[in-house]
């Protein structure tokens, strides 16, 4: 571990050095990728919309079929102030990134089927950072975003889960470096836009009625059906903007107004460029900046 990083892990129960052993090497976890995860912000020591994360990591332990304590919410809870506290990141002015990440436990035999009769305990694990703020750039230029050549299937059941099984996301990101972008975006198998890597898409354009929308794309297009993009749905009324969800295409989004991504850590950030061209006047619009200021202002309330 670098000296910059985490001190601390909670594991089952148990604030430890980060830099200990913490799991053995049978942790389906480990070897199959078999787990899930939550990633969320907690400004101050307080967590934003835990209740709506852990309801998604209960959807998708109930996905992979296996089973959570039945207090898992209070369990978290207590994980998550224990370890905010032995990071120093409970104070006034902290803000951090917290990760859960839940396996389905240690099982020694070999083979992708868990056992039937047997019940594992599942793994686990809270991990916290301090938040960065983006790269300047980010803010002031927007990011630049490529298409992937890896296409989502919507009737695939595991992509509206948050699985820790990243292989295709690590492989986009690959792509998206390799391109000098900043993400990537992946389709689905029919070409409708999907979400990114890390986050889902956006885009504000003028509809046919010539009513301002902030549009983006449908459950059922192989998404994760983010908390941030359910706040920015409900924001966008309030807003003046008319939501829209369904099917959209690369080229409304390389003809959208303005475009941006969210997620729960990171908030809103502006999309500026598409497989390397410009998005509207390719700097970061105005409805992006309100946006991400509209949020951030969420987590500041915890």
């Amino acid at each position: 571990m670098s000296g910059s990083g985490p001190k601390f892990v909670w594991v089952n129960g148990e604030v430890l050095p980060a830099d200990a052993p913490h799991l053995p090497v049978t942790d389906r976890g480990f070897q199959l990728g078999d787990g899930i995860f939550e990633t969320l912000r907690a400004k101050g020591g307080r967590c934003t919309e835990l209740p709506e994360h852990v309801a998604r990591l209960r959807r998708s332990a109930a996905g992979l079929a296996f089973e959570l304590p039945q207090n898992v919410d209070a369990v978290l809870a207590d994980g998550i102030a224990r370890l905010l506290a032995a990071e120093g990141l409970d104070g006034p002015g902290a803000d951090a990134s917290v990760r859960i990440t839940v396996s389905r436990g240690v099982w020694a035999s070999r083979g992708l089927l868990p056992p039937r009769d047997v019940h594992l305990v599942p793994t686990i694990v809270v991990q916290a950072w301090p938040v960065e703020p983006p790269p300047a750039g980010h803010l002031e230029h927007g990011i630049a975003l490529v298409a992937s050549r890896i296409r989502r299937d919507p009737q695939n059941p595991i992509v509206t889960l948050k699985t820790t099984s990243r292989a295709d996301y690590v492989y986009a990101r690959i792509e998206a470096r390799a391109a000098g972008a900043d993400d990537a975006l992946f389709l689905t198998t029919a070409g409708h836009l999907s979400e990114s890597t890390t986050a889902n898409v956006f885009l504000v354009r003028t509809a046919p009625d010539g009513v301002l929308e902030l549009a983006t794309p449908a459950l059922d297009c192989a998404i994760l059906p983010g908390t941030t993009r359910s706040w920015l749905l409900r924001w966008a009324a309030s807003a003046g903007l008319r939501p829209f969800e369904g099917l959209l295409t690369p080229d409304e989004l390389a003809t959208a107004d303005e475009a941006f991504l969210s997620s729960s850590v990171a908030g809103v950030l502006p999309v500026t460029r598409f497989n390397g061209h410009p998005i509207g006047a390719g700097v970061p619009g105005p409805w992006a900046r309100r946006a991400r200021a509209d949020r951030e202002a969420v987590f500041g309330r915890g």
